[in-house]
């Protein structure tokens, strides 16, 4: 056995994670101009360009044309919009499971509302069931149909579910879904090979000033070919506890993005990417600016990270993009 496999073996015994033999750093974004600053906003893809929106506050949506190089202002939200996963259907961004209003009550937006970049058009679209109305849950779009998952009733008060619904665009309808094993809010998910990947987030009860402690290790996954869902391993716990985080996939593999928790004042910095052909966590490179309550988008095989806030907590806002590439 040669040294170096013995250090990975002892290395995987500690719990510790092996870097990614293929990784490469975040290289930072230099456009013409910068988007609006903002946090707790979303960013979804559509006809090949990125989109930041929403935030605390009523914010414009940002644009970023690659072939220009540069962010450009459209229209403002109707209303404000916060803590959400923005997915993308058919060329237009659609966003639910949102919060509006202001801590620690924020209130769980009770419709659907779409905007289309090319019209730079928003509408309001289907109601939600009003039984299943909260925010900071994670949303994804697969095969036709967008799926809202976990999230929480009353801001960072209280309530948090472990509900999972269903709703056909096409028939307006939706459909209530086995419950996750545990609930959790301020999370992202991931859809890879028709499974559900749920890592990250907490159990916000400012009731009780429990907010940033009460992080959640375990990662749930729901199969979409036996609708059924089961909780990885303790060794696969996620390494490093956050909330407030982004995923999204990359490859094989699904990435968790910075955040927040008790740990320190800082967002998080680390990126780990839980590679579904070995099912064990690398340590990807980690991010220059630490930051949480945004969102990560994959395309043309980069991921794209922007805006966020820099500190637990509600700020330094930030504008800045980086650029994770193959």
């Amino acid at each position: 056995m040669n040294a170096t496999l013995k250090i990975s073996i002892f290395l995987v015994a500690l719990n510790i994670l092996i870097p990614s033999a293929d990784a490469q750093i975040w290289q930072v974004s230099e456009p013409e101009n910068l988007p609006e600053k903002r946090h707790e906003n979303a960013m979804a893809t559509a006809n090949g360009k990125l989109y930041l929106l929403g935030g605390r506050g009523i914010k414009p949506v940002d644009e970023y044309d690659f072939k220009k190089d540069s962010w450009s202002h459209l229209k403002e939200t109707p209303l404000e919009m916060s803590h959400f996963q923005a997915v993308m259907y058919k060329n237009e961004i659609y966003v639910l499971g949102a919060f509006t209003g202001g801590y620690p009550h924020e209130t769980p937006i009770p419709n659907i509302y779409i905007f289309n970049p090319v019209k730079n058009e928003w509408r309001k679209g289907a109601a939600i069931p009003e039984n299943r109305l909260r925010g900071a849950a994670g949303a994804f779009v697969l095969n036709d149909k967008i799926y809202l998952v976990c999230g929480i009733q009353d801001g960072h008060w209280d309530g948090q579910v472990t509900w999972f619904d269903e709703f056909d665009p096409a028939a307006n309808t939706w459909k209530t879904l086995p419950d996750a094993p545990r609930p959790r809010d301020h999370v992202q998910v991931a859809v890879l090979n028709n499974k559900l990947y749920v890592a990250g987030g907490r159990l916000s009860t400012a009731r009780i000033n429990q907010v940033l402690n009460t992080v959640i290790k375990e990662v749930d996954v729901y199969d979409f070919k036996t609708g059924k869902w089961s909780t990885m391993d303790a060794a696969n716990n996620l390494p490093t506890l956050r909330a407030g985080n982004t995923t999204v996939v990359y490859g094989n593999k699904i990435l968790v993005i910075g955040g927040e928790s008790d740990a320190h004042v800082e967002a998080h910095n680390e990126v780990e990417a839980f590679n579904t052909q070995t099912q064990k966590w690398e340590k990807l490179p980690s991010l220059h600016q630490g930051r949480h309550g945004t969102q990560a988008v994959s395309l043309n095989k980069k991921i794209y990270v922007a805006a966020g806030s820099a500190n637990r907590g509600g700020g330094p806002e930030l504008n800045d993009m980086e650029i994770l590439d193959k």
